[in-house]
């Protein structure tokens, strides 16, 4: 039996005590909930809430110090890092322990414990309250029809400038310029290019049939030169003939 001793021994020696509550502690920090038996939520509470509250200073030797009890740089980091300015303002109490009932195996009594300022769940949330205007009253309606006179005023002395712009404005009716292009019109181009048109390179062709036929007249017209030397070879053998009867 305890008979008020205040260290719970859990069933383990001291070296398995320390080493199992170290490794809770680091997984309480990393998970920021974990689910165990009461009498070891109980025993890491004790354990953890003093090394939460020297995160809060984050100097060379609360870190050390820190680590010589969860031997982790990593989960010291994260305690440093993210832990520690969501719990700067609260003045201990750090988790809190939820009962879940017993366990079928042994019919041990469950529970989780988690750090209170990262359970969204059960936070205080101050919900603003929306004031709602209302134009119920003399003083509040007499100045609320006034400003809505004006504001009245101001929509149409607005609605007339901008209605007296729209009147002045005939710039899109004074802008002909599309109706001022006939230079498609005026291109023509196209029509006056009748060059294919004037080359009679084919009518042309009747030339060589000229030259032809001149050539052929001209061989025609030389022919009676070669009869013409006929006839004078025949002349020629005819006065042979005299000339040698003569001398015979």
């Amino acid at each position: 039996m305890r008979h008020g001793n205040k260290l719970n021994h859990l069933g383990r020696k001291s070296a398995h005590r320390k080493a199992m509550i170290s490794n809770m502690a680091c997984s309480l920090i990393q998970h920021k909930r974990i689910t165990t038996t009461v009498a070891k939520a109980k025993a890491l509470r004790v354990f953890v809430e003093p090394l939460l509250t020297k995160s809060k200073t984050d100097s060379t030797h609360s870190r050390r110090v820190v680590f010589s009890y969860l031997q982790n740089k990593d989960i010291v980091s994260e305690l440093f890092r993210d832990v520690a300015p969501k719990i700067a303002e609260r003045n201990g109490g750090y988790t809190r322990i939820i009962r879940t009932g017993y366990r079928l195996g042994d019919n041990a009594e469950t529970c989780m414990i988690e750090l209170v300022d990262f359970n969204t769940l059960y936070s205080k949330e101050e919900n603003k309250k929306t004031t709602r205007r209302s134009r119920r009253g003399g003083s509040a309606k007499s100045s609320n029809s006034v400003d809505s006179t004006k504001d009245t005023a101001e929509e149409a002395v607005v609605v007339e400038s901008t209605s007296a712009e729209i009147e002045t404005a005939p710039v899109v009716e004074e802008a002909p310029v599309a109706e001022e292009s006939p230079i498609v019109e005026e291109a023509p181009v196209v029509e006056e290019a009748p060059v294919v048109e004037e080359t009679p390179v084919a009518e042309e062709t009747p030339a060589a049939d000229e030259a032809s036929v001149a050539e052929e007249a001209s061989e025609v017209e030389e022919a009676p030169k070669g009869d013409d030397s006929s006839e004078n070879s025949e002349d020629k053998a005819d006065s042979s003939d005299d000339d040698s009867s003569k001398e015979a």
